[in-house]
């Protein structure tokens, strides 16, 4: 929608926050940029920390995107009717306790409370009933025999597949008291809302799937896998399964070719192809801006290293990709959870300034062999904080003073269960995908906010992933293009006899035209007598 505002054109959209039941209405001129709007966005919520939040939309064709910082609004949108964004977290943070901000920590919050209600946070029904129960927490506060009578979970809607047992355990939770104090059971009664955030991120952020927003795809056999893209690296899942996890320090290279996601990976005893199909040529674009997007933001040491990025591949010319922003690094040196990088250290890690390349690859160097200096290694699908922060040879942030007082608040928190099946059976995927996938349409009215990479469900008792799928068979030019050549060569040649040689009626006409004429006298009867010259003398 747009109206004319003393001569200029003023257009008017709507921003989904977090919260289902809120919305921004905000104007914007044709010449502003997407990092007009985001900052618009950021500054009603009174967040500082805006780099881990995007804007995302729908185009006509129902393929979603990130709204980009240094383009056009208008451009991006320019089909859209009414102009519709959803404020979501882009870059999940490693460990969120670190964030400055309790408003920041707060908004990864409402995203991971949306993942797990939408199904694409999986945990087992013990973390599940936890989660649940810290957000009866935040939300309700203690338990009050006066105030929460009857089932009053049920009121509320927490997981995709809320069963009458795991609502039990939520509400058992909620009324037992805070391990710790007198007649603590490890509940969450006794908490105070700040202390059961923080308790709540510090069990997200250690799940396979946090801030995975899971995109459909098919491997070579076809069959049906979830891509997710995060912090770590890129991931795969089947049915509740993770199949995959391949690391950003294993990962050279990034490119599509129409429809087929490709991923290099270059392993110490050798190198390694897998491709992954998509629904659509959009879509497999899409996946590849993500993935280079997370792969930049929490692996390039400055933005000033990125360049402009194209696809590489043969049928994808024109598609092109500009990070803008800083990344995850920078944002540690700037509020001094990480020491600045001095002038030597910076020149001998990335060797200079990366010249744009055809196909972007990760840095030579990591920082870790374990993904770099702030990622936040699992040796377990559950293991606590504190367990796997012992994994990162001291060169991540997981030690130290700043995350010393960051989980203090939490220490309390009785550690996660083994794993257990739940007493429901697994979610479908598929049902958990289509649940959430879209922004558009109904799911728009609802606040619907991606895809799914499962839930509340049985987990396997073995995740060790099966040997890696056979690269897709390469690109040749050869094997593309000679075979045409030569049809269309042969094609010509019939066409030419049957001009020439035959009497043909609806060929006579044509036969006669100046052009054909000289044809047959120039090329086609030297031609002629040359090959049958040719054949004389070889018989």
């Amino acid at each position: 929608m747009m109206f004319k505002s003393r001569g200029d054109i003023v257009y008017k959209c709507t921003v989904r926050l977090l919260e289902d039941t809120e919305i921004l209405e905000c104007e914007f001129h044709p010449s502003y940029k997407g990092k007009y709007l985001l900052e618009y966005v950021c500054q009603q919520l009174n967040l500082t920390e805006t780099d881990y939040f995007g804007l995302r939309y729908v185009d006509a064709g129902g393929q979603r995107h990130w709204l980009h910082m240094a383009k056009l609004i208008l451009k991006q949108v320019k089909d859209a009717s009414p102009i519709l964004f959803s404020f979501r977290v882009k870059f999940y943070p490693p460990n969120p306790l670190l964030l400055k901000e309790d408003v920041t920590r707060f908004q990864i919050y409402l995203q991971l409370k949306r993942d797990l209600l939408h199904g694409r946070l999986y945990c087992t029904a013990n973390e599940a009933a936890m989660l649940g129960a810290l957000t009866i927490q935040i939300e309700l506060g203690d338990y009050d025999p006066s105030i929460h009578v009857g089932n009053y979970v049920t009121e509320m809607r927490l997981l995709l597949r809320q069963t009458d047992v795991i609502e039990a355990r939520i509400q058992e939770l909620h009324r037992e008291p805070v391990e710790g104090t007198p007649g603590g059971t490890g509940g969450v009664k006794g908490m105070s809302t700040q202390e059961a955030e923080r308790s709540f991120l510090k069990i997200a952020c250690q799940l396979d799937t946090y801030g995975v927003d899971p995109h459909p795809v098919k491997d070579h056999r076809g069959n049906q896998l979830y891509l997710g893209i995060n912090h770590s690296g890129i991931l795969t899942f089947q049915g509740s399964r993770k199949t995959h996890h391949f690391k950003w320090s294993e990962v050279h290279k990034i490119n599509f070719e129409g429809r087929m996601f490709i991923v290099h990976l270059n392993y110490p005893e050798k190198k390694h192809t897998v491709g992954f199909k998509c629904p659509s040529g959009a879509s497999c674009r899409h996946v590849w801006c993500c993935a280079i997007e997370q792969m930049l933001f929490f692996t390039l040491p400055s933005s000033s290293e990125a360049s402009v990025y194209s696809s590489g591949g043969l049928f994808s010319w024109g598609t092109k990709f500009k990070y803008v922003g800083r990344t995850e690094r920078e944002i540690l040196e700037r509020d001094g959870l990480l020491a600045p990088r001095d002038a030597h250290e910076e020149g001998s890690s990335t060797g200079g300034k990366r010249k744009a390349s055809s196909v972007p690859a990760t840095p030579s160097t990591p920082m870790t062999s374990d993904f770099g200096y702030s990622s936040l290694p699992r040796s377990t699908h559950s293991a606590p904080l504190e367990e796997s922060a012992g994994d990162c040879n001291g060169g991540c942030l997981l030690s130290g003073p700043a995350v010393d007082i960051a989980l203090a608040c939490c220490d309390h928190l009785r550690p996660v269960a083994e794993e257990t099946k739940p007493p429901a059976g697994e979610y479908s995927l598929r049902d958990s995908f289509e649940h959430s996938s879209s922004e558009s349409g109904a799911t728009l009215a609802s606040g619907g906010g991606g895809g799914v990479a499962g839930a509340v469900g049985g987990v396997p008792e073995e995740w060790a992933p099966p040997a890696l799928q056979p690269p897709p068979r390469p690109f040749s030019l050869v094997r593309a293009f000679v075979p045409s050549f030569v049809l269309v060569w042969l094609s010509l040649a019939l066409l030419a006899v049957l001009v020439f040689e035959t009497d043909w009626p609806p060929l006579r006409a044509l036969k006669h035209k100046p052009e054909l004429v000289a044809l047959r006298r120039h090329y086609y009867a030297p031609l002629k007598d040359y090959l049958r010259r040719k054949v004389v003398e070889l018989f």
